[in-house]
């Protein structure tokens, strides 16, 4: 695996099981070659393209892995910019390349202005993940203006439609799946919200009629939590594109002489199979993106009073709340929204962040003394970059908002957003969450941001449409500070629900909080899209006593769903009855034996809730000695007595012991995946959790 360098500037990027191939022309322009299941090295070669006529011209038909806006290329651009004496096409010249082991650099200038291009390429030993990213460069003293200014352009092999999968989801509903099958023209997915992904997702799949298990899939997820933007296009030569970064809505960046800037990093792959492709970036994500403090480490179970008391907090009440949680097993106890300022709803008190001493006369170490005191860690609830009018912070610096002089500024949830753009305000927000770790022993920050933007204007920027990079930068360089000062505190990303879980997101906060939909039966269809190509280990689920509306399930089968990520609960302890906090010790003791399984193995979606009326997800562990599955239906229909159950991801020469609908099987791997268990699931409130383990050898 590594860069392989062939003659006639082509280049070849060798993952564990495939080549990406791109090529420099004589010409100077670049070219993607290839990219799939690897061949013979010295069989690459550039094919010369002519033109078919004045309408269709080569430079219009050339697969690149970057197009600049200009001369006779019509089709989507990458990168488009105004020099300073307002030309506004780019004309490149090859200028080398620099290479190591893993990584490759190819570099471009213009030939008349002072832009220097640069792409980046780096491969990981292990798998077929492949960094991608662009930077440009200011050489001269004037200024460049850039339009546009994507991280990556991807050209598909083929010339058959791809099928596209990405979410289409809402506040409540995020990371529900849609595909759409692009037989001409464009299929965007993007932001203009200010964060990443309540609607669509920051990341193309492109197949034809695969699966879980078959058919080639493509892939490439945006590590960034800002307006991005992933363009698909097919054209009339039957090639299929993708450009992808971010978004050029309401977008301007300037570079003055000297200045550069790198685009937010893509990771693209190729896999056999939907599976694949999940276990490959999960497995990724952890070893190379999350925050190194965790990375490694099992996530504790928490609880969270925030369904329980809502802004109604006090130092009592949550004391109490801890008793009953320690009882249970919990090991991070997190107090939510409500503890601060004059914060008695969400009309006022946002960006106060000193403790409500009214809710606690005696500070918060008297709470955080009783939570430790029981065995467990503090964590608490933030919402750094937004504010209320009616807050002694804005009273203060009603000019620290996104605004408009002349215009109204639009409330929603009654808050306004801070100018992150700005230092004061960063160096704010940073002192002010410095100060609140240090004085106490917190070791856990739930990061919140309940609104996407409005009245954009930022009077201190001398390019103010750079405002969401500028804004999502500022985010992410206060928690790198934030976790080098107190590396013992988890972050968590938190966005009015699922709104910042990309992969930007999860290089910097430790988990995300994946919905504020906690009902048990939406969950099953939310985790799954959210476990496409982002680490399970990072998905906080909870159970709590939302039971859905005309869907009820029971406290067993709540646990059985949110086990499948990072165990959380929510719910009134205090109105538990005494077997309800028994099932509630049980299933947290069980999750504690598995997690590791769970947060660092592979996955595996054998039955989906939506097609099959049965779910079935299973985890195993690295040398595939144990695993850990989950079987929930909530209500199958047309009197279906038994299915079929195959396992998967097991070895096929060993053995295994399970026990199931109150039976135990003692079966080889080979027959519990291909041949599997007759299984009656039936009921309107199914779930079993099945642990399988392997039989050693006596």
């Amino acid at each position: 695996m590594g860069v392989i360098i062939c003659k006639n500037n082509i280049f070849v990027l060798e993952t564990k099981n495939t080549h990406y191939v791109l090529g420099v022309d004589g010409a100077g322009y670049n070219h993607h070659i290839y990219w799939g299941k690897k061949c013979a090295v010295g069989d690459y070669c550039l094919n010369d393209i002519g033109n078919e006529n004045s309408n269709h011209t080569k430079l219009d038909e050339y697969k690149q892995e970057m197009t600049p806006f200009g001369q006779t290329m019509y089709r989507d651009c990458d990168i488009k910019a105004e020099f300073d004496d307002g030309c506004r096409e780019i004309n490149l010249n090859y200028c080398g390349h620099k290479s190591a082991q893993n990584s490759l650099e190819l570099i471009f200038t213009d030939k008349y202005y002072p832009l220097k291009i640069t792409l980046h390429y780096q491969v990981f030993d292990g798998c077929d993940i492949i960094k991608r990213f662009t930077t440009v460069e200011n050489t001269g003293g004037g200024k460049i203006v850039f339009e546009k200014l994507a991280s990556a352009q991807f050209s598909l092999p083929g010339v058959k439609p791809y099928t596209f999968k990405n979410t289409n989801g809402a506040w409540g509903g995020e990371f529900l799946e849609t595909e759409c099958t692009l037989e001409g023209g464009y299929a965007v997915y993007e932001s203009r919200r200010g964060a990443s992904n309540h609607n669509n997702s920051p990341y193309f799949i492109a197949h034809r009629g695969a699966d879980e298990n078959s058919g080639k899939v493509y892939f490439a997820a945006l590590a960034y939590s800002g307006n991005f933007k992933v363009s698909c296009a097919r054209d009339l030569y039957s090639t299929t594109r993708v450009v992808m970064g971010m978004n050029d809505f309401d977008f301007s960046h300037t570079l003055l002489g000297g200045e550069r800037l790198d685009t937010p990093p893509v990771y693209c792959g190729h896999t056999i199979g939907l599976g694949e492709m999940t276990r490959q970036m999960n497995a990724f994500a952890v070893k190379e993106l999350l925050p190194r403090q965790f990375n490694k480490k099992v996530l504790p179970v928490l609880y969270n009073s925030w369904e329980t008391t809502g802004f109604g907090v006090n130092a009592k009440q949550q004391m109490r709340l801890a008793e009953y949680a320690s009882q249970i097993g919990i090991e991070l106890f997190v107090m939510d929204d409500g503890w601060f300022g004059r914060r008695n709803d969400d009309r006022a008190g946002l960006g106060d962040w000193y403790v409500n001493k009214e809710k606690f006369p005696n500070g918060l170490d008297e709470l955080i003394g009783r939570v430790n005191e029981l065995g467990m860690d503090f964590g608490i609830w933030v919402e750094p970059e937004m504010v209320n009018p009616n807050s002694d912070l804005f009273a203060a610096h009603p000019d620290w908002v996104y605004h408009y002089p002349h215009r109204n500024a639009c409330e929603l949830r009654h808050q306004l957003v801070l100018n992150m753009t700005r230092e004061d305000v960063q160096e704010y927000i940073f002192n002010i969450l410095d100060s609140l770790l240090s004085k106490h022993n917190i070791k856990y920050i739930k990061w919140d941001m309940n609104r996407p933007f409005s009245e954009t204007g930022a009077q201190n920027l001398a390019d103010p449409k750079m405002y969401s990079y500028l804004h999502t930068m500022a985010v992410y360089g206060i928690v790198d500070k934030l976790k080098a000062k107190h590396p013992a505190v988890a972050i968590e990303s938190c966005a009015s629900g699922g709104g910042r879980c990309d992969l930007g997101a999860l290089s910097h906060f430790d988990q995300a909080w994946t919905s504020d939909n906690t009902d048990g039966i939406d969950r099953m269809t939310i985790q799954k899209g959210y476990s496409l190509l982002r680490p399970v280990k990072t998905m906080r689920a909870w159970v709590t006593d939302i039971e859905g509306i005309n869907k009820p399930c029971s406290l067993d089968f709540r646990f059985a769903v949110a086990m499948q990520g990072s165990l959380g609960l929510g719910g009134n302890l205090m109105k538990y009855s005494g077997e309800d906090l028994e099932i509630c010790k049980k299933n947290i003791a069980l999750y504690k034996s598995v997690r590791e399984i769970i947060q660092f193995g592979d996955m595996y979606r054998i039955l989906d809730i939506e097609k099959d009326e049965v779910l079935l997800n299973q985890y195993v562990n690295t040398d595939k000695t144990k695993s850990v599955a989950f079987l929930l239906a909530n209500g199958t229909r047309f009197f279906k007595k038994r299915i079929p159950v195959c396992f998967a991801g097991l070895a096929e020469s060993k053995r295994y012991k399970l026990r199931i609908q109150n039976k135990t099987y003692e079966k080889g791997g080979a027959y519990l995946m291909n041949v599997g268990l007759s299984l009656h699931v039936r009921g309107a409130d199914y779930n079993e959790i099945i642990i399988i383990e392997e039989i050693k050898p006596t």
